[in-house]
């Protein structure tokens, strides 16, 4: 069994895992997580319904109850875990990946996510090792549908400024579908609204460019201002500007500062990952707030954000936590946000691309990928060859190397699951990124088998 991931169970259904396996996880989970009450929640997939039966199965044979969610989003799950007190919830999905992925993000007391290095590997070797041996009394999965409560929750996030906006709103026909027209009602024109877990028109992955063609071709036919799509289970949320360009996600970590900081007046930690441009530090500073960087991933930012109590954060894979949403992401949440912001700026006189271009100071290249086996000797060879040359101002060495020179910096990391390295380099100027991204693929290639 292949699906056990570094933040959570995720593989190619009945290749990587299948029923059996999720039975077995739904047997050992309660006694894991130590309660008798599991929040099952799942989205529209086409293997989800027959894992969410093998699931609530495994959970009744232990003993405990199942309470059914139903079709919902995965931050729905993680605000009813808080909001109704669970000791541990599942959210059924694969979030963007393919069609045919399927996973379980699991959570525990307050929505804190459980990692591999927080339970899943203990679950790993119990469903390997241990003998399934059925409760006395079986537990029952008991119906739990809370959308109306949770769409309350959400509405407290709209504000009037942005019915100034025209929007163009891509829902991937994921599960932010669920959720969007009464939300939003009729203000966005809206692109692939229903669910359909084959998601027939694009991938349910934002940072392919190619699924976001879709949607700025709608931006640039209906003179929107700002472009809008979501994730397969809406956990994220990403952005065009009016001129259908794709707005970088940690950007709007500086945006988010506009309602917090300046708005809101309040003051305190803001938490980025470690790939986050230098201009959003730049930014949030200037708002008054302070930058806290931590790794990459909901199993690291989720707990890292409630530890120094910061008022929010973000990531550049489209990740926005709140501390006013128990500390976990909410794409639905963001968006309302960022939607009121940019109808501010809007009434202002001020452009989304205007906006973005007065936060971004600096040019980069993005994330490029690097398919190198000896990932560890690579990150060596980077970082020795660039310290060798230039006094760093300052450096990082979690999730890879984070090193930032006086006009540029980079961030090389590992993929957890992958025979990859992940390159970031920025500079604050195009020439000096390309001349440093150049110099950098030279080193890592050097060694590659």
């Amino acid at each position: 069994m292949g699906a056990f991931k570094a933040y959570d169970i995720r593989g190619i259904y009945n290749q990587d895992f299948n029923k059996d396996d999720v039975y077995r996880i739904g047997f050992f989970l309660p006694e894991l997580l130590g309660t008798k009450k599991i929040l099952v929640g799942r989205d529209v997939r086409l293997s989800s319904p027959e894992i969410h039966a093998s699931l609530c199965k495994g959970i009744e044979d232990a003993g405990a109850d199942a309470y059914d969610l139903g079709i919902c989003t995965t931050p729905m799950v993680y605000w009813a875990t808080a909001c109704y007190g669970f000791d541990a919830s599942v959210m059924i999905t694969a979030s963007h990946n393919p069609k045919e992925y399927n996973g379980l993000k699991i959570s525990k007391t307050q929505a804190l996510p459980v990692g591999y290095d927080t339970g899943l590997g203990e679950l790993e070797r119990w469903i390997k090792e241990r003998v399934v041996m059925v409760a006395g009394q079986r537990g029952k999965t008991v119906d739990f549908d809370k959308r109306a409560a949770y769409l309350d929750f959400q509405r407290q996030w709209l504000s009037d400024d942005m019915s100034c906006l025209r929007i163009a709103m891509d829902c991937s026909n994921g599960m932010a579908s669920v959720f969007v027209h009464d939300l939003y009602g009729s203000r966005p024109v809206y692109l692939y609204d229903t669910l359909d877990g084959t998601f027939p028109n694009h991938e349910a992955n934002p940072l392919e460019p190619a699924n976001t063609e879709d949607l700025k071709h709608l931006v640039r036919e209906t003179h929107a201002d700002i472009g809008v799509i979501f994730d397969g289970d809406a956990d994220r949320v990403m952005f065009v500007d009016e001129k259908a360009r794709f707005i970088s996600p940690d950007l709007m970590i500086a945006v988010l500062g506009k309602y917090f900081l300046e708005e809101k007046g309040l003051r305190g930690k803001v938490l980025q990952d470690i790939r986050t441009s230098k201009s959003v530090r730049t930014y949030v500073e200037k708002l008054g707030g302070t930058m806290e960087m931590w790794r990459v991933g909901r199993a690291y930012a989720a707990l890292k954000l409630r530890e120094i109590d910061g008022i929010y954060g973000g990531e550049l894979a489209g990740h926005y936590y709140f501390r006013d949403f128990n500390y976990s992401d909410s794409g639905l949440m963001a968006c309302s946000l960022l939607l009121g912001i940019f109808g501010r700026f809007k009434q202002a006189g001020k452009t989304v691309s205007e906006v973005i271009d007065s936060i971004a100071l600096y040019a980069s290249s993005g994330e490029v990928n690097f398919k190198i086996e000896a990932k560890q000797e690579a990150m060596e060879r980077l970082r020795e060859h660039f310290m060798s040359q230039e006094k760093p101002e300052a450096f990082y060495d979690f999730d890879g190397y984070r090193i930032e020179f006086a006009r540029w910096w980079f961030n090389v990391r590992p993929s957890n699951t992958e025979p990859y390295l992940r390159l970031i380099v920025e500079a604050d100027s195009r020439e000096l990124l390309d001349r440093k991204l150049e110099e950098a693929k030279a080193v890592l290639l050097e060694g590659r088998e």
